[in-house]
């Protein structure tokens, strides 16, 4: 549930009267329009953020985005208009932190909204980001880097795994934990503890 909505500030004359909102239309809107959402935006926060402490102050930040925008010129649909803001927060959140962690981002192109185009700059980043994990999936023993990409790259089910591999769940389950620990610690320069590499 929002704890307040924030407040109007005055609009200036080159405003669309038709398209900007006063407070009570603004609230109005929001109750009916946004609040309905609200399981729709936690789950996505949920899905999409690693950190469950942070989840309702991102919250509260997507609804006070939300409000600015609309107090301007509100938009046409608010379900993808409230599913990108919270996008572009994430994003936002992501590159404060210099870390890009795979989880984080795994999901927000799912959303089947309108998104923008990755300029010049982000696709050299994300050219990077994919050499650099290539290396340390390089780095991983064969068994481990199968089962890490059949896991997290291909989607498939730990019994599947297993099935395919001719090992027990429990082995793939190591496996995976082995691995995904390496890799975050060779992506992340962080020294693995003794006896933890594959």
């Amino acid at each position: 549930m929002v704890e307040k909505i924030p407040e109007t500030g005055r609009e200036s004359a080159g405003q669309r009267a038709d398209a900007a909102m006063n407070a009570s239309e603004l609230k109005a809107w929001f109750v009916r329009e946004v609040l309905p959402l609200e399981a729709i935006l936690m789950h996505f926060l949920r899905h999409n953020w690693r950190d469950a402490s942070e989840i309702e102050d991102l919250r509260q930040e997507v609804y006070a985005r939300v409000c600015e925008a609309a107090r301007k010129e509100r938009p046409d649909l608010a379900k993808p208009f409230v599913l990108q803001t919270a996008r572009h927060l994430l994003i936002d959140r992501v590159r404060r932190g210099h870390v890009v962690p795979i989880d984080a981002v795994a999901d927000l192109d799912a959303l089947g909204v309108a998104m923008d185009v990755p300029g010049p700059d982000r696709a050299v980043i994300a050219r990077e980001q994919l050499r650099r994990l290539q290396g340390a999936l390089d780095k991983l023993s064969p068994r481990v880097r199968q089962v890490v990409v059949m896991r997290r790259i291909e989607g498939l089910a730990r019994a599947e795994i297993a099935s395919r591999m001719g090992i027990t769940e429990d082995t793939v389950a190591e496996y995976l934990a082995q691995g995904m620990r390496v890799l975050a610690n060779k992506l992340y320069g962080e020294t693995p503890p003794p006896g933890a590499t594959p």
